[in-house]
């Protein structure tokens, strides 16, 4: 993608660095390619609250991921930035003296987005620019070095420190937190209160001469799952067309070709049919590892007639292990940094499972809007559908999106959130968004947003939305709050969205030059 350099978006504007940023704004955004989108923006001093621009400032827009901003202030709101998630394992039976539990072995789900599977040895959640959840749309994704099994084995060596030597009965999964749900983001569907690896099995495709197989490796490993893979390496220089079909359950077929001159892994994903399931056989097998004998099958579907009657009753039940995730402000960091759809989508679920709240997404969004109440903002100005940005139902104002940026940078977990958002030109959904030598390069943590459809008439594409907002550092140390929304622009491919993304990044230079 070309990249004008901040003086070259200067001269298209007829512009001078040190004129105003009204006007050097005014212009970037009546250039021909993009005038005729509907555009939303607000830029605020943060210290003064002064207004510095605005352009349809109260009018209702499209966020698409900029709705992640609100999520999670709102889980920050309720649960604070040093939550953790609690897994643990409780026993229905009695263990005798040679270690034997007569009964079940229950893992009882907290929510729990990572379940040790990307926590380092910093206890940092690590990520990777480009997310596993989105392998199958872009060549780019990388996957983090961590095991996704680490909680689950963690959870199992405690289960076999306690002296359990062998589970007579089940190996069972209570996912009761909040009912199942369907992700309001794009890419993954099902959101569950247990998640191991996302629910997904990543497929690496590692290049190979020309001519000759491909070499085709998947995690996590699991009884359960069956794999067929051929891939062959194709000449150098052609692009890497690989698919990953599943024509039965737990059965995933993987064929294409990857290119001889890839030198990283190309990574695809396949999501499983069934959470619980996918955690119990995963569990089986760790607590096999563990040194547990486990007389129940790990290829059987999970169980859940034999679950007690309510969650409540399991957490009643004697604890024979606990696994505490990393504090939410690390799982928040993962979901602004790489715009993580599936655990945005679990946010509101979240919200609705404390004590006394409406079960499911409504009670969670209703719990949602009273924690940005909370922190002022005026329920006429926004309207969600989800915690994701992908729900049709998802709009906001500029001025409420600069309002909860405001609020929350007045809060003690200030730091914490915006450390979460991507860095202008250095990592996440940010990292190609400016020039290396960009002066603006660093000085901008914002969260972005895209969502577009096909537009069968013309080949093309229509942005729905594309959206950057956050806090920018003006070229004098000024501290901004910002909100860049584009609506409804038409394209001419999809690819073309990355070039409007390069835009919000000019109009980031633009801001930091002037200010």
């Amino acid at each position: 993608m070309r990249r004008l350099p901040l003086a070259a978006v200067l001269v298209l504007a007829g512009l001078a660095p040190a004129q105003d940023l009204r006007a050097a704004l005014d212009a970037a955004l009546e250039r021909p390619e993009v005038r005729n989108g509907h555009w939303g923006v607000l830029v605020q001093d943060l210290d003064a609250g002064t207004v510095l621009y605005e352009r349809n400032a109260d009018r209702l827009f499209a966020p698409a991921s900029n709705t992640k901003l609100f999520s999670v202030a709102a889980f920050l709101v309720a649960f604070g930035a040093d939550h953790r998630f609690v897994t643990r394992v409780v026993r229905r039976g009695e263990v005798d003296g040679a270690g034997t539990l007569r009964g079940d072995l229950i893992l009882v789900a907290g929510g729990d987005p990572t379940l040790g599977g990307r926590t380092d040895e910093g206890g940092h959640v690590a990520f990777t620019d480009g997310d596993h959840t989105y392998a199958n749309g872009n060549d780019r994704a990388r996957l983090t070095p961590q095991d996704p099994l680490a909680g689950l084995d963690a959870l199992a060596r405690a289960v076999a420190a306690r002296g359990v030597r062998e589970v007579e009965g089940d190996v069972l999964v209570d996912a009761r937190l909040f009912p199942p749900t369907e992700s309001t983001g794009s890419g993954l569907r099902q959101v569950s209160a247990v998640m191991v690896n996302d629910n997904l099995i990543d497929f690496s495709i590692h290049a190979a001469e020309a001519g000759t197989p491909a070499r085709v490796e998947w995690r996590p490993a699991c009884a359960l799952v069956r794999v067929d893979a051929a891939v062959q390496t194709a000449a150098a220089g052609t692009k890497a067309a690989v698919r990953v079909e599943s024509p039965a359950p737990w059965r995933f077929v993987v064929r294409g070709t990857v290119p001889a001159d890839r030198t990283a892994p190309l990574v695809r994903v396949a999501e499983v049919p069934d959470a619980a399931s996918f955690a119990r056989s995963l569990f089986r097998d760790a607590l096999v590892r563990a040194g547990v004998r486990v007389t129940a099958s790990p290829l059987a579907d999970h169980p859940t007639a034999r679950l007690p009657a309510s969650r409540s009753e399991s957490l009643s039940l004697p604890e024979v292990a606990a696994f505490a995730s990393p504090p939410f402000a690390e799982h928040a960091r993962l979901i602004l940094k790489v715009s993580h759809n599936l655990h945005a989508s679990a946010l509101p679920l979240l919200l609705s499972a404390r004590e006394g709240s409406t079960p499911g997404l409504a009670g969670g969004l209703k719990a949602m809007g009273a924690a940005l109440q909370e922190l002022g903002l005026d329920p006429q100005h926004v309207c969600f559908g989800g915690g994701a940005g992908g729900s049709r139902a998802d709009f906001a104002t500029p001025r409420a999106t600069v309002a909860l940026l405001a609020a929350m940078a007045r809060r003690a977990d200030a730091d914490a959130f915006r450390a979460a958002l991507p860095i202008l030109g250095v990592d996440g959904t940010l990292a190609r968004a400016v020039a290396a030598t960009s002066p603006a390069r660093g000085k901008a943590q914002a969260k972005t947003g895209t969502y577009f459809v096909d537009n069968a008439l013309t080949g093309g594409a229509l942005l729905t939305s594309k959206a950057l907002s956050g806090y920018l550092e003006g070229k004098s140390g000024r501290r901004l709050a910002f909100a860049l929304y584009v609506n409804v622009l038409q394209l001419k491919s999809s690819d073309d969205a990355d070039r409007i993304g390069a835009l919000l990044g000019q109009l980031c230079e633009l801001v930091h030059a002037h200010t």
